[in-house]
């Protein structure tokens, strides 16, 4: 596995690997102009990304894929420096889902598959919870 990080100007920065490339900027008070997420966000986003994508796979090989799912993901982080996470809560919103199968996968995920939360969970609490509508 392999980044490579490209400074733009200011804060502004890409990550690219071979087949992507993500944009990475400050937030206005911090130097930046908002051209992307902060590498702290996109931690987040990798979570939520490594845990759908568990979720999805898991659920497809159920055949219970649900109509929609979002994954939201709030993160507190300590005061002292260097700030790292101190909790994480994911909140599991899907439509036209079985619960049962959902809560399954979910929880194989966080318990056994991803990667991101296993890395995560040894520097920060980890929560969720789960919303069918």
């Amino acid at each position: 596995m392999k980044t490579v990080l490209t400074w733009h100007e200011e804060m502004h920065m890409s990550a690219s690997t071979d087949v992507a490339r993500v944009e990475m900027d400050a937030k206005p008070d911090h130097g930046g102009q908002g051209k992307g997420q902060s590498p702290k966000e996109l931690v987040l986003s990798g979570l939520a990304g490594c845990t759908g994508m568990d979720v999805i796979a898991i659920l497809k090989k159920m055949r219970a894929l649900p109509a929609t799912l979002k994954i939201e993901v709030e993160a507190d982080q300590t005061t002292e420096h260097p700030r790292v996470f101190s909790r994480i809560h994911l909140r599991y919103i899907a439509t036209g889902a079985d619960r049962e199968k959902l809560e399954k996968a979910v929880n194989l995920s966080q318990n056994q598959y991803c990667g991101v939360s296993a890395m995560l969970a040894k520097t920060a609490e980890i929560t969720h919870e789960i919303i069918v509508d």
